[in-house]
């Protein structure tokens, strides 16, 4: 089987594929559509068997949870048995957009979406797209990123047909999304809101909106061996093929210690690939070097991160060194998702 793709966007929507993609996911096939973060891979969230075909066909293990995605706010009492003041302040503010809500699930959500876990994650996402499908899908659609599990996020329908093009029964390809990076997760289900996945929303904005938040110490540390509350949490994931290393300190230090590995493997014979930026990416003579975007636009970085780790997939180097990304708002989610690509692996670059 090959998956139908379907073009169209959020100006000009083609009512007829969306409909039909609602009768697949309303019979329990999946079908992988954009948002303003990434492409999910949806499938019906109150059907177990779908939520089974979706760990199925990524790979994905399935005590890792699942996003339920919904496109009207009257859709969120019937999932969860509570929902606290700090989380309908936050629903007020956020959604709809890049804002993920664990909370504590009803009897309707099943454990197979969930996890096996009794909280159930929640998005409201502001894709027009993403939105008019859920609603003809029923109104609830659980969706992880759309790609093979510990692969880089798809940010084109072109990642999704690379991934699961055989696995599923359609793609609605709706360009390029917006932000590039997963959805902001915040835990209610502990007397203090919790980060468990940094993203577009920063700790500070969570801050500045409900006054105490903390972010989870999980998210600085290797993997743990703990069973994960919300997805991403426990496995290694965004990984390319190459062996990727994230090289810290000074942009003095960092461009000379790259720059002795670039040299020291071309007189192994080998390319090596290097993520720079802008201002940073003429300092390389050696290796495959790709800008991921400006300093001084954090957005540019964190929409670039995942293209262009699976661009260096379509190249022959075996080794990528990346600069360090701890930009001053968007910095916690960018290097969340490049250490979970690296393995945690550092380099320090020696002053």
């Amino acid at each position: 089987m090959k998956a139908e793709v379907v073009s169209m966007t959020a100006d000009n929507l083609n009512m007829e594929a969306i409909r039909r993609g609602g009768e697949i996911l309303k019979q329990g096939g999946l079908v992988a559509f954009p948002t303003e973060t990434v492409y999910g891979l949806g499938g019906d969230a109150l059907n177990p068997q779908a939520s089974m075909k979706i760990y199925a066909a990524k790979g994905r293990p399935s005590d890792n949870p699942l996003i339920v995605h919904i496109a009207e706010f009257d859709k969120l009492a019937p999932i969860v048995a509570e929902v606290p003041e700090k989380a309908k302040i936050l629903a007020e503010k956020y959604w709809p957009g890049p804002l993920t809500m664990i909370l504590p699930k009803s009897d309707l959500v099943p454990k197979e979406t969930t996890g096996g876990l009794d909280s159930v994650a929640v998005r409201f996402p502001s894709d027009k797209i993403a939105q008019e499908l859920i609603k003809a899908a029923g109104g609830y659609v659980a969706a992880p990123s759309a790609n093979t599990s510990g692969r880089p996020s798809p940010t084109t329908a072109q990642h999704v047909e690379e991934d699961l093009g055989e696995a599923i029964e359609m793609i609605i390809d709706g360009g390029q999304v917006g932000i590039g990076l997963e959805s902001t997760i915040v835990d209610f289900t502990e007397d203090v809101p919790v980060v468990l996945r940094p993203g577009y929303i920063s700790l500070e904005m969570l801050q500045d909106t409900l006054g105490d938040v903390r972010m989870d110490k999980g998210l600085i540390a290797a993997d743990s061996k703990v069973r994960p509350k919300a997805p991403g949490m426990k496995y290694r994931h965004y990984a390319p093929k190459a062996d990727l290393a994230i090289v810290e300190g000074s942009e003095e230090a960092v461009v000379a210690k790259i720059n002795q590995l670039a040299a020291e493997a071309k007189a192994r014979g080998e390319q090596v690939g290097i993520i720079a930026t802008d201002e940073t990416k003429d300092r390389y003579p050696e290796g495959l070097v790709v800008s991921i975007g400006s300093r001084k636009e954090e957005e540019s970085i964190a929409h670039h991160l995942y293209e262009v780790l699976r661009d260096f997939d379509q190249s022959a180097v075996k080794s990528i060194y990346s600069e360090a990304f701890y930009t001053p708002r968007m910095g916690q989610a960018i290097m969340n998702r490049l250490l979970k690509a690296a393995g945690h692996k550092i380099i320090q670059a020696e002053e």
